[in-house]
C-alpha cells in the first residue's frame, strides 16, 4: 500500500503529466516511444485448466502493474522480461521467446519529464516462486484470476490483454 505521502503525491504528478503534455504535445506524435519489456506470469491452479496471473504495485504510486523494465544490454526481449520477474516479484519460470501482446503508457520518469512508452509482454509459467528477492518489501505481490487482474491494472490494451489471457503453448510438464 501506498503511504499517506505517496498517495498525497499523486495528484500532483498527474497534474505535472497533464501540464507537461498539454506544454509538449508533440511528444505524443514525434515518434519518441521508449521501449520497456513486460512478463504475464501465470500459474495454474491444481491440475486444472484455471490460471492465476501475477499482478505486483508499482514502487512510486502504489498501482497494480505487471513486471516490466528498460532493454538491458545483451538480452533478448524475452530475458529482460524474465530478469524483471525476476527481481520485482521472486518468480522463474518457462518463458515464451515472442511476445504474447504490447501496451502503451506514458512513463513519469525521475527527473519529471513524460515519455510515451511501448512495452512488448512475454508470457512466463511461474515454476519457482522465492521469498527472498532484489524488490521484496518494495512491492505487494497478488495472485489473482486474468479478469481480476484486468480490473486492477490501470492501462486499458493492458486490461483487454489480460481480461481474455490464455497462455499460450503446451503447458509444462503436460
Amino acid at each position: 500500500m501506498p503511504s499517506k505521502k505517496q498517495t498525497a503525491d499523486i495528484p500532483k504528478k498527474r497534474s505535472s503529466l497533464l501540464a507537461q503534455l498539454a506544454n509538449e504535445p508533440e511528444k505524443l506524435f514525434s515518434g519518441a516511444f521508449r521501449q520497456q519489456y513486460g512478463a504475464v506470469c501465470f500459474r495454474y491452479v491444481g491440475e486444472t485448466p484455471k490460471i492465476e496471473v501475477l499482478i505486483i504495485s508499482s514502487r512510486d504510486t502504489g498501482r497494480w502493474i505487471v513486471p516490466k523494465g528498460w532493454p538491458m544490454k545483451k538480452k533478448k526481449p524475452h530475458e529482460a522480461a524474465a530478469i524483471e520477474a525476476w527481481e520485482e516479484a521472486g518468480v522463474r519460470g518457462t518463458v515464451r521467446k515472442t511476445s504474447v501482446g504490447r501496451y502503451t503508457y506514458l512513463k513519469f520518469l525521475d527527473d519529471g519529464d513524460v515519455v510515451p512508452t511501448i512495452v512488448d509482454l512475454f508470457q512466463i509459467e511461474v515454476t519457482v516462486q522465492k521469498d527472498e528477492f532484489k524488490e521484496k518489501g518494495q512491492r505487494i505481490i497478488a495472485w489473482v484470476e486474468p479478469d481480476e487482474a484486468a480490473r486492477r491494472v490501470r492501462e486499458l490494451e493492458l486490461k483487454s490483454l489480460l481480461v481474455d489471457f490464455k497462455p499460450k503453448g503446451k503447458r509444462r510438464g503436460a
